[in-house]
Parts: structure tokens; C-alpha cells; sequence
């Protein structure tokens, strides 16, 4: 009885020592690998509407606002023209724009852009790759990324007209 009492402390403390390593790594890391304020942009590689593989080193020293979203989002479609807007104010002051839809098939995402009038770039994460990297939930989610590279904001829910133009505007500001 001694031999297996022990045996039962030994793995206890095991799984103790685990937690509390895994614990103090995870305070540590700050967000479990999520990027965060501050930090660089993550790269992607997605394929475009256009057919053309697009990667965020094509956007490389230009302030980057990057929109996930889903058509089956409603919060989503609702912010979809105010993005548009802001898109088209910002398009020759340095702001690229990029909407990442998040794992639906191309002709659904087509026929919405096409309804809504998105003129911006939009990419397709069918694997969600760039969800997983970017950490996105919910959705919508918007990073504001420097011409450095750096996340400035990062905004989740719904946008309005004004937060994004305000967003946007400080945004450009930045080195």
C-alpha cells in the first residue's frame, strides 16, 4: 500500500510541476502567442477574389487596415460599407485595405463583394491559416498596422463610419 501511495504523490506532483510550468509560460508569452498591440504584423500568404496569391509584403510601408470578416456575419455585413468608404477615402493617402473572409467558398464571398460594391482587396483564408496566426475571435475583428509593420489597434466587433475614420486618421499620423 506504501509502494502505490507514493507512486500516486509522485505523478501529483508531476502534473503540478506541468501546470505551474505551462502557467508561468503562458503569463509569461503575455497572450498565448496572439499578437498583441505593439507587436509585428503576422504575415500571410492568401489567394485573392483577383486569382492572384497575394502576401502582406506586397503592402510593405504602407498603414495597413486588416478586416476579417464572413458573409454570415452580421455585424460584418453592416460594417462592410462603412469599410468601403474609408477605403476609398484613404486609398491615395497610404491606407491599403485588405478583408480577410474567413473560410468561405470563393463564389459566396464573390457575389457578396459584388453586391455590396467592395473595391478593396479581398483574400480568401479557406484553411484559416491567418485566423489561427492573427488569433481572431469573434469576429468582426480589424488590425490597424503601422507602415512599420506594428499593430497599432486592434479593434473587434463591429466598426462604425466614425470610430474607423478616427482609427484611420491616427493611424497615418504614425512613422
Amino acid at each position: 500500500m506504501g509502494k502505490s501511495r507514493r507512486t500516486v504523490q509522485i505523478v501529483i506532483l508531476c502534473l503540478i510541476l506541468v501546470l505551474g510550468g505551462y502557467a508561468i509560460t503562458t503569463s509569461v508569452s503575455g497572450s498565448n502567442g496572439k499578437p498583441k498591440e505593439g507587436d509585428r504584423a503576422p504575415s500571410f500568404e492568401l489567394l485573392g477574389l483577383d486569382g492572384q496569391v497575394h502576401t502582406s509584403e506586397e503592402y510593405q510601408g504602407k498603414a495597413m487596415v486588416i478586416n476579417f470578416w464572413g458573409t454570415w456575419c452580421e455585424p460584418c455585413v453592416k460594417e462592410m460599407p462603412a469599410l468601403q468608404a474609408q477605403a476609398d477615402k484613404w486609398k491615395d493617402k497610404g491606407v491599403q485595405f485588405v478583408g480577410i473572409n474567413v473560410g468561405e467558398d470563393q463564389m459566396t464571398v464573390e457575389n457578396f463583394v459584388r453586391q455590396v460594391g467592395v473595391t478593396f482587396p479581398i483574400m480568401l483564408d479557406r484553411e484559416k491559416n491567418s485566423v489561427r496566426d492573427y488569433g481572431i475571435s469573434p469576429m468582426p475583428t480589424t488590425f490597424f498596422v503601422s507602415e512599420t509593420g506594428k499593430i497599432s489597434t486592434i479593434h473587434i466587433g463591429q466598426l462604425d463610419l466614425d470610430t474607423l475614420d478616427a482609427q484611420i486618421s491616427q493611424l497615418a499620423k504614425q512613422p
